[in-house]
């Protein structure tokens, strides 16, 4: 989870690589109208979101007991529990750090509908982890790689071996 930009793509393909699970990227998930509403510069309401967030919920509970990794933004507190009531065992890796470096890797994107100009908003909308919810904060500043072994030293989980994933 996190802001436009923070890297939830790369490093939930490099997660779920590493532990051998299917993945999605949410972006994936959302209508027409709600990608031509971004790329227009107008930022999504709540209503634009449940059903987008239903469907990734719908996406993760579909693989429950065999795991999966998705990129979700996922920047409320309210925009969480709708996953949650989908898929309960979800574990958030809120990628944060400096919404300058988040400027420039949205504004040197190519092709992606998410401009620039909607960045401040993702930030202002962005409701921190709460101590009750489960999840990691990870800095995103740190390369990829760190990450993904940051994520496994703060959960536990072992990724399967090379022998194991052919099994």
């Amino acid at each position: 989870m996190g802001v436009s930009g923070s890297g939830k793509t790369t490093v939930g393909r490099a997660l779920a690589a590493r532990l051998g699970l299917p993945f999605a990227d949410a972006d994936d998930f959302h209508s027409p109208a709600n990608v031509a509403k971004m790329a227009a510069g107008i930022p999504l309401q709540d209503a634009d979101r449940l059903p987008w967030l239903r469907a990734v919920g719908e996406w993760l509970a579909g693989r429950a007991g065999t795991g999966a990794v998705s990129a979700c933004s996922a920047l409320r507190r309210g925009y969480r529990d709708v996953l949650r009531e989908a898929a309960p065992a979800v574990f958030f890796v809120h990628l944060h750090g400096d919404p300058e470096v988040v400027r420039r890797r949205v504004a040197g994107r190519q092709g992606h509908f998410m401009p620039a100009s909607l960045v401040d908003s993702q930030y202002a909308a962005l409701e921190p982890l709460e101590p009750d919810e489960n999840g990691v904060v990870l800095d995103f500043s740190r390369d990829t790689g760190h990450l993904v072994e940051d994520f496994l030293a703060a959960t536990g989980i072992v990724p399967p071996t090379e022998t194991d994933k052919k099994d």
